[in-house]
């Protein structure tokens, strides 16, 4: 990877309101995260060393990452390559020796790492909340982390994904659509087995990582399918170099 490149797109981020996108993703997360705090008997759960309030929280979070990242995700990949497309930057970096295969490469690094930064907030945030509601329960610290690291992962391939098909088609309300179309595919992934939701990655993949459920009874711990999202992100990041090693043979 192409150091220069990759600093180059970074500089790109300050006149592309990378910020704003990003800081609107991570709110946007902790607030819906934080509806739980509405439910009834919740606050009645904080004081309470047996109470299920971090579940919560936790479902919450595993409820909001799907619901908001789609559409956010699809924005921040079509920023990064519209300012390529209108500007005929594809052409500019290719004269200049880069690429659009290294270029799309580039912007994945560098975007990649502001999109793996916001996730790592939206949880860290999510927990700061707890804390300062008094939460007194035991921290289920796998769950979280496990959790946390498998949106880190699906963020990434769907990032990808959307950076992908950016680069390719000129209207960028193509990444738009797909990434309110990709909402309804979490949301109908919600009620599909297992089995079903692996047939629609990258979206099903978020439900398949969900650690807790709300049911009758109570909050209950589900069985993650990790393996199922390191196998999505090996594919996906093999995709993604065998894809963009493509547009290295194309013409800008």
């Amino acid at each position: 990877m192409n150091v220069r490149a990759v600093a180059n797109e970074f500089a790109k981020m300050r006149r592309l309101r990378v910020v704003p996108v990003v800081v609107v993703m991570v709110v946007g997360v902790v607030a819906y995260s934080c509806v739980v705090l509405t439910t009834p008997g919740f606050f009645e759960s904080v004081g309470d060393p047996s109470g299920q309030a971090w579940e919560l929280l936790l479902g919450g979070l595993s409820l909001a990452v799907p619901l908001v990242s789609p559409i956010l995700l699809a924005v921040l990949a079509s920023r990064q390559v519209d300012i390529e497309h209108q500007g005929n930057g594809w052409l500019f970096s290719q004269t200049a020796g880069l690429s659009p295969g290294h270029l799309c490469r580039a912007k994945f690094a560098a975007t990649g790492t502001v999109v793996v930064a916001a996730t790592l907030a939206q949880s860290g945030l999510v927990v700061a909340v707890g804390g300062l509601v008094g939460i007194t329960g035991a921290f289920p610290t796998g769950q979280w982390l496990g959790y946390t690291a498998s949106a880190v992962v699906v963020n990434l391939v769907l990032f990808a994904f959307h950076l992908v098909l950016s680069t390719r088609a000129t209207n960028q309300l193509v990444g738009l659509g797909v990434g309110v179309l990709g909402v309804f595919v979490t949301l109908t992934s919600m009620g599909m087995p297992a089995w079903l939701a692996h047939l629609f990655p990258p979206w099903g993949y978020y439900v398949l990582a969900t650690p807790v459920e709300a049911r009758e009874v109570g909050i209950v711990s589900l069985d993650p399918s990790h393996l199922g999202v390191i196998a999505l992100g090996v594919a996906g990041g093999v995709l993604f170099v065998l894809i963009t090693r493509l547009f290295d043979r194309r013409e800008a």
